[in-house]
């Protein structure tokens, strides 16, 4: 039976090309080295629907050329194209365009254009064969003089069918090249800003008679737009027009101005009003002359520009808008102000009409990206951390000053590896870590007028200094945590996530309600979130309206919980932690190289002190810890390729039994609901089923062999039809999944499913863990990954 996906989170990357929407809102972006697929038109907020194995390296560009057909390109140098099939998008052409990352791409009717950290620029001619395979043919490369190109656009001159390339990157200048007959030349040198150009966006001609425009964004915190019109030489341009000599002494004394600001070794800031006259040649050989010249000069961003977007045509929108963003955590749209002053019609002066973000500091970051969605009434821009924000025009107008933006809910996922996952005890929600140094809680909500729930990131609450490798739930509103440090950390939930939850219908509060804190903050220089006791709740979670979740801004900083206990003990940093099924007992395990910290030490969830003598017997680092059902035993699994059980004897744990003939490390281990059986998975690619033989022998009675090495495994909760199922995690990323009737021999086991890398992973699998419940009879399958997505599963009872 087909296994559905119910959740993928998924962060973009931090590239300022890395996402594109096509005319059908249907938005593209890179995630780790998969092509996530997001259809922002759907009201129903699912999220992101799929994504797309093929690239080794990390997903860098993403560009349109049809609404059914777009590119990726990747940090090792691959170029990829992919049209939508049928219902399914597949790769239809692949390419190794350079050898080093791609950091640019553009896309202009059949041309692809990639520039490379190889400091060259390769213009290639998609061709489709009768195959539905996609061709690169490579017709010209540019020199970039030994700089990276990070931003390229493309369009026509005005009133002709003449390319004109726009590239800019690791200088201070944009090159200008025109297509002449079939070869680009290079045209002009356009001069001004001080630092690197990171974004570069052509706006054509909105009506005849009108200039094509340029936009430039730099690090060096400006915008720079420049105007592209023919050149005739009686008349010139705008600029040299007798009713416009006031717009040329503006001009003027503002440079002068500038010119004076600085006096500074390096001199002030300079704006050149010189011409460039550019000459093309048309198909029938007829020559051309254009004028490119310094239009306006925007500024408003503290720090420097990453992106820029200009406003799609839209029935609503008669002025040209322009959309940039940058590291100092705004997002801003610039439309042009036409002062007039008697009978003279001065040069309009670009104003910021809207600005949108954080106020004040550069948090994570600031904005790496930004988009318009097809009918120019929504925004989407990213950030360092892989998270999204949007907006949205309630009231559109002709006017960009009466227009009303509000924020609305997007999605969000881990920005790096996600180490492992874990339910609580209702099987309500799922807790997440990963390298990027954060804890998520995912949960399905009813927001708005959904009928049916869908998963969404509800919780953020902790935001540390270190990797995180680990979380478990001790209740639905506590859990512990380790990261690479030698501490473990207890966190307990807030009045505002209680409440919180309550209005998205994902849990009832508990009785104790009143007596919890607000909500929690991080100290300057702090690893610890300290309780907030004074104050409103609106200071915790502020402006958050009964039953809408949070948005990103909101998740990383207002939906902290409180850190209440630290668990000492190990002498290194912590690498694995486990909850007993009673909840009454934690096991943790540290970074080893020798026996005497390779061992787990056990402590009561009451008061968190030591329970018993720490196990030994392991030589070097344990990799995972499993309680039996029942507490009665404790199975740990090590890099010395070997696992060790320990029985409760008395007041701790006593060893009975062990094992080494695993032939490589074992990376995981697992109980069945029932006791009896036990699994350990290796990188010598087995998966061993162990029964108890007597006393003190447990022996092995199937194993099951992998195509790859086995590196996460778990049991499903017992089912109405008594089989048992077992979930394999491979290092591709491939799930299996295997089935087992508790009624007959331990020892048959047969294979249901192989979810593969369209529905699966990529890339290693950390854990894998099943619902502890099972909700309307079918089982529910949560995995994480070394790709940086989180997936929830839905795997169908296969009935024999």
């Amino acid at each position: 039976m087909r296994i559905k996906t119910a959740y993928i989170a998924a962060a973009i990357n931090r590239y300022p090309q890395a996402a594109a929407i096509s005319e059908a809102s249907f938005a593209v972006f890179g995630s780790s080295n998969l092509v996530a697929l997001w259809n922002i038109a759907d009201e129903s907020g699912h999220g992101v629907e799929e994504t797309l194995p093929g690239h080794e390296g990390l997903v860098t560009c993403i560009r349109f050329m049809s609404d059914v057909m777009f590119a990726s390109a990747d940090d090792k140098g691959t170029l990829i194209s992919w049209r939508k099939l049928g219902s399914q998008w597949k790769s239809t052409g692949r390419i190794q365009a350079h050898t080093k990352a791609i950091s640019s791409l553009c896309v202009f009717n059949d041309w692809v254009i990639t520039g490379s950290s190889d400091a060259s620029i390769r213009i290639w001619e998609v061709t489709s064969t009768d195959n539905d395979t996609d061709e690169f043919v490579e017709f010209q490369t540019l020199p970039f003089q030994g700089k990276y190109p990070l931003s390229m656009s493309l369009t026509y001159l005005p009133q002709t069918k003449v390319a004109i390339l726009a590239i800019a990157g690791t200088g201070n200048s944009v090159q200008i090249w025109a297509r002449s007959d079939r070869q680009f030349v290079h045209a002009a040198v356009l001069t001004g800003h001080e630092d690197w150009v990171r974004g570069l966006a052509f706006l054509d001609p909105i009506a005849a008679g009108q200039p094509l425009v340029l936009a430039s964004g730099s690090q060096d915190a400006t915008i720079r737009l420049w105007a592209f019109e023919p050149w005739i030489a009686e008349t010139s341009t705008r600029l040299s027009h007798p009713t416009e000599t006031r717009s040329d002494d503006l001009l003027d004394a503002f440079e002068a101005s500038l010119g004076e600001l600085g006096d500074t070794e390096e001199g002030g800031r300079q704006i050149s009003l010189r011409r460039h006259i550019i000459t093309v040649k048309e198909a029938q050989r007829r020559f051309q002359r254009f004028s490119i010249t310094f239009d306006a000069l925007l500024v408003g961003h503290e720090a420097g520009v990453t992106s820029l977007s200009w406003r799609p045509p839209s029935p609503f929108a008669s002025v040209p808008t322009l959309l940039s963003t940058s590291t100092d955590s705004s997002v801003i749209m610039w439309s042009p102000s036409t002062a007039l002053s008697g009978s003279d019609r001065l040069a309009p002066i670009w104003t910021n009409r809207q600005r949108f973000g954080d106020v004040g500091g550069q948090r994570l970051g600031g904005f790496v990206g930004g988009v318009w969605n097809p009918q120019g009434d929504e925004i989407l821009a990213w950030g360092w951390a892989g998270g999204w924000r949007r907006w949205r025009c309630c009231t559109s107008s002709k006017s960009p000053d009466q227009e009303s933006w509000t924020e609305v809910e997007t999605i969000s996922g881990h920005s790096g590896p996600v180490k492992s996952v874990g339910w609580s005890p209702d099987g309500r929600y799922i807790i997440s870590t990963g390298l990027d140094q954060s804890t998520r809680i995912h949960a399905p909500v009813l927001t708005g007028a959904r009928v049916k729930p869908v998963w969404h990131e509800i919780s953020r609450p902790q935001v540390h200094g270190y990797d995180m490798l680990g979380a478990v739930f001790i209740d639905p509103f506590k859990f512990v945590s380790i990261a690479d440090e030698k501490v473990a950390r207890v966190f307990e939930a807030p009045r505002g996530f209680m409440r919180l939850a309550d209005s998205l219908g994902v849990s009832k509060m508990p009785d104790d309600e009143h007596f919890r804190p607000l909500g929690a903050s991080v100290p300057p220089l702090g690893l610890s979130n300290k309780a907030t006791e004074e104050g409103t709740l609106q200071t915790v979670i502020p402006e958050v309206p009964f039953g809408r979740r949070p948005f990103e801004g909101e998740l990383a900083s207002f939906t902290l919980w409180p850190e209440t206990e630290k668990i000492f003990g190990h002498g290194y940093e912590s690498i694995t932690l486990t909850i007993s099924p009673s909840k009454r007992l934690l096991a943790t395990a540290c970074k080893a190289s020798t026996s005497e910290h390779a061992v787990v030490r056990i402590y009561d969830t009451n008061k968190y002190q030591l329970v018993g003598q720490p196990l030994e017997g392991h030589l070097l680092t344990v990799t995972r810890i499993a309680f039996s059902p029942d507490d009665g035993f404790v199975l740990s699994v090590s890099r010395d390729r070997s696992w060790r059980l320990f029985e409760l004897q008395g007041g701790g744990y006593r060893p009975v039994a062990a094992d080494k003939s695993h032939g490589r490390i074992i990376w995981d281990c697992a109980w069945a609901h029932e006791s009896d059986v036990f699994a350990t998975a290796s990188r010598d690619k087995t998966v061993k089923i162990w029964e108890k033989e007597n006393e003190s022998e447990w022996k092995v009675v199937a194993t099951i062999r992998t195509s790859a090495a086995a590196t996460a495994v778990d049991f499903s909760p017992r089912t109405p039809e008594y089989r048992r199922r077992l979930a394999i995690g491979l290092e591709t990323g491939d799930i299996l999944i295997y089935s087992n009737s508790h009624l007959t021999s331990s020892a048959n086991w047969t294979q249901d499913n192989i979810v593969g890398s369209r529905v699966a992973h990529v890339n290693q699998i950390n854990r894998l863990a099943w619902q502890p419940t099972i909700l309307g009879d079918i089982p529910t399958l949560a995995s994480c990954s070394d790709d940086g997505t989180l997936r929830i599963l839905i795997v169908p009872i296969a009935m024999d």
